[in-house]
């Protein structure tokens, strides 16, 4: 019996590991009958998703991705990762989406399905407070950048002509540029800003901002997702028109990022 059972406990294991998969099995059928949501993210990328001073995750795609598991009625799960494997993950089937300011590019629309857009984010060029040279993306050409893999930060970036230093956390961004390493990096406007917050003696300057890539949820690419997808559209869409969306944007960022401007 014990034989049996284990037996069962493995199958059940393997067939739930296929549809995670992507074997045709409907994403949102398979989330409700486990009955959790796992949603990857960074943990240290503030304000989006990073932990306080109490080491708790908190941040403001914490709390979206707690919304859309609440909407679908399933408890959430948070996993964190490295930036280059949160994507590629969402794609294996690791993570059922990622909450992490991901943003929505044409490109990345090619690999993965997105939920309609929920804020609207800013791009900022900083530099070190004594550099006169880097004004403007024309000023990359050449020139060190910092940023993650494969973020629309570090595209941009090589697209103006920079070479892009891979690092995994804003923190280590900010340590390059400071020292030197780097003569710039491209980020959301609003993480630099929580980073000036918390270190108000860094040597850096904001030289540019431009508008940066609308976010919105990535989830495996296929017909499996239709459903979640609408599903996830349509919670987003009743917190935006609940005022809850634009509640947690000023909670976070200070600001109501959720309309396009």
């Amino acid at each position: 019996m014990k034989k049996l059972t284990a037996l069962l406990a493995a199958l059940i294991l393997t067939l739930s590991a296929g549809a995670a998969l992507g074997d045709g099995t409907d994403a949102l059928d398979a989330i409700l009958a486990k009955g959790v949501l796992t949603i990857a993210m960074e943990g240290n990328w503030q304000p989006w998703t990073y932990h306080d001073a109490d080491d708790r995750l908190t941040g403001f795609d914490v709390e979206v991705g707690a919304l859309i598991a609440e909407g679908l009625g399933v408890k959430a799960e948070y996993m964190e990762t490295a930036w280059d494997g949160i994507l590629a993950g969402v794609d294996s089937g690791r993570f059922d989406i990622a909450c992490n300011g991901v943003g929505y590019t044409e490109k990345r629309a090619e690999s993965y399905r997105f939920s309609d857009p929920y804020v609207y984010t800013e791009m900022v060029l900083v530099v070190r407070s004594d550099n006169e040279d880097i004004h403007s993306l024309d000023d990359l050409q050449g020139k060190k950048t910092a940023n993650s893999p494969n973020s629309t930060y570090a595209m941009r970036a090589e697209a103006a002509g920079a070479e892009v230093v891979y690092v995994d956390t804003l923190g280590e961004t900010m340590a390059l540029l400071e020292q030197g390493r780097v003569d710039a990096t491209l980020n959301a406007a609003d993480s630099v800003n929580a980073y000036l917050a918390e270190h108000p003696e860094a040597q850096i300057k904001t030289v540019l901002s431009v508008a940066g890539e609308p976010v919105a949820v990535p989830v495996r690419k296929g017909a499996e997702t239709e459903t979640l997808v609408n599903e996830i559209n349509r919670i987003l869409e009743e917190a935006r028109q609940s005022g809850k969306l634009a509640e947690l944007s000023i909670k976070y960022f200070g600001r109501d990022l959720t309309h396009e401007e």
